[in-house]
């Protein structure tokens, strides 16, 4: 897994609440319970950084691997 694949696993899993570890880079985010709060949340967080990152780009491919795609 990749460094940034790494934070944003460790990210996600402080949101919900479990362990990095139990989130795999293909997992969907989604069906482990990360919701439409907490996508807007991490939204919100990541244009205060000045990335343009919208809700359908998200939840169209709601899994680590393809987020750490968007964000890099």
């Amino acid at each position: 897994m990749s460094e940034a694949e790494e934070r944003l696993r460790a990210q996600i899993a402080g949101l919900l609440y479990v362990e990095p570890a139990d989130l795999g880079p293909h997992d969907d985010l989604l069906d482990a319970g990360l919701d439409s709060i907490r996508v807007m949340t991490l939204i919100e967080a990541w244009k205060r950084e000045g990335r343009d990152i919208g809700f359908p780009d998200l939840v169209d491919r709601p899994t680590i691997a393809a987020w750490a795609e968007l964000l890099t």
